[in-house]
């Protein structure tokens, strides 16, 4: 149940809309005055926080949320308190013998689906505050654990091109579908030895594969379709670009002496690198890449689709498709053999001892 707020939009929404549709995601039956049995979470709509903050207070009966003056934002009380509790809540008096926990006490900042350590969102809405708060809510969505490029290059320009999708109620599975197309064209632009072309669709294709998710988060508008649909592209495409890419290669200048032998490493040690990654994820329930700070940062440069693409995109500058495929088998090979080893290290650690070092 959200109390009060006011007109200020984040990402197209009140604060008090984007309650009720996380209410809605979490299954959180509508606040009924008639009806005073039960408990209700109870949220001042004129905060904005991050849905697993809602999540957590909705498993804590007696708790309230509080900000860094101690001021209640948030209380699962009574059903039969409500009203009351609605007034002392807009007025910043809620009082009792509730539970009062800070954002970091009541969820920590370990985001184990993100791969990333950070704290939970929980900002006042006002027309000042909401380019910081959209801020916060996108780097928020971020995973921490990733390819060097959507680390470092899309953050600031896909912010910008989220915001805008929001405004303009274009959906995240619009924007993958978008993407969809984007990998069927270079695909085809690869295949016919365009690689320029192709290279371009391909950088836009990564670039909106960043948007669709961030959009998802910071909008509340995420499903189990649109999450299929999107890693299910992200997991099958990249195979069949490096394929078109050897079939055009052999077009080019410089043909690949061995075709067959550079397709098979590179897609070879991709779809082995993914079969470690989720054998690792079934032995030890943690993510490879967050394990170790070592295991993290190599996460950003190992041989899947946009480090490869760097290595093809230095390749095509200098009119050499044929040692950027080469290049890609090299680094594929390298990758898989460094990943081998981090699983037999992990086999080789003490029981109980395989956990993210972003949780610590």
């Amino acid at each position: 149940m959200a109390a009060g707020g006011s007109e200020v939009r984040i990402w197209g929404m009140t604060a008090a809309q984007r309650l009720s549709r996380s209410f809605q995601r979490l299954g959180l039956a509508a606040y009924d005055p008639s009806d005073p049995t039960g408990n209700v979470v109870l949220v001042d709509a004129g905060w904005v926080l991050d849905e697993a903050l809602v999540r957590a207070l909705a498993e804590r009966p007696g708790a309230a949320l509080v900000d860094g003056a101690g001021r209640a934002v948030a209380v699962h009380i009574a059903a039969a308190e409500a009203a009351a509790a609605t007034n002392a809540l807009q007025a910043g008096t809620l009082a009792g013998s509730h539970e009062r926990l800070t954002a970091m006490e009541l969820l920590g900042a370990y985001n184990s689906a993100l791969r990333k350590r950070e704290p939970p969102v929980l900002e006042r809405l006002t027309a000042e505050t909401v380019r910081p708060v959209e801020k916060r809510l996108f780097q928020g969505s971020y995973k921490g654990v990733t390819d060097l490029v959507t680390k470092h290059v899309w953050p600031a320009p896909a912010r910008v091109v989220t915001r805008w999708c929001a405004l303009a109620g274009i959906t995240p599975n619009q924007v993958t579908f978008a993407s969809f197309i984007l990998v069927l064209a270079a695909m085809w632009l690869f295949w016919t030895g365009h690689f320029g072309w192709g290279l371009v669709c391909a950088w836009i294709m990564t670039f909106l594969d960043t948007v669709d998710g961030k959009l998802a988060r910071v909008t509340l508008t995420s499903s189990k379709i649109g999450n299929v649909f999107d890693h299910g592209i992200d997991l099958i495409h990249p195979p069949f670009w490096w394929w078109a890419w050897v079939v055009g290669a052999q077009m080019s200048l410089h043909p690949l002496a061995e075709p067959g032998v550079v397709l098979w490493v590179v897609v070879g040690g991709y779809v082995a690198q993914r079969l470690l990654e989720g054998a690792f994820i079934a032995a030890f329930k943690v993510e490879m890449h967050a394990w170790r700070p070592f295991d993290s940062f190599f996460r950003q440069i190992t041989a899947r689709r946009n480090p490869n693409l760097i290595l093809l995109t230095l390749a095509c500058l200098v009119g050499r498709p044929d040692l950027g495929m080469i290049a890609v088998a090299v680094w594929t090979a390298l990758s898989f053999a460094v990943h081998l080893v981090q699983c037999v290290q992990a086999g080789l650690a003490p029981k109980g001892s395989i956990v993210s070092w972003l949780s610590r």
